[in-house]
């Protein structure tokens, strides 16, 4: 007997979400302090698993990367489940630099960026 079970996106993102929530991936100390933070949401027009374009969203406090999948990826759900832990491990460090840069440089209280333009001229012969 075959069963057929759906899992609308919503769901897959939240049972990811609350799996980083209950420690069930091993994380460093870092992650671990994130992981509270983590939103996983579907950013998608629908939230058919088998829509012509999924996109989820994972989020750590103002940071987050958006990821497209289309529906004939094989093992879709398990696919999206390790691209939203590598993009949790990815905001984590982002974050964690944010937040250490933050009280490096007291020159710069604020954190903000100053860039400069450089260009090169051409040397003629």
């Amino acid at each position: 007997m075959e069963r057929n079970i759906t899992v609308k996106i919503s769901q897959l993102c939240k049972m990811i979400e609350d799996s980083i929530h209950g420690g069930k991936y091993p994380l460093e100390d870092q992650q671990k302090r994130f992981a509270n933070s983590l939103q996983v949401v579907n950013r998608s027009d629908s939230d058919d698993l088998k829509s012509s374009e999924i996109k989820i969203e994972v989020r750590i406090l103002g940071l987050y990367i958006i990821s497209n999948y289309v529906p004939n990826i094989e093992h879709l759900p398990g696919v999206i489940e390790v691209d939203v832990l590598d993009s949790f491990k990815i905001l984590c460090r982002r974050s964690g630099r944010i937040t250490d840069n933050a009280g490096n440089d007291n020159n710069n209280p604020k954190g903000a960026t100053f860039s400069r333009e450089i260009t090169s001229s051409k040397v003629e012969k």
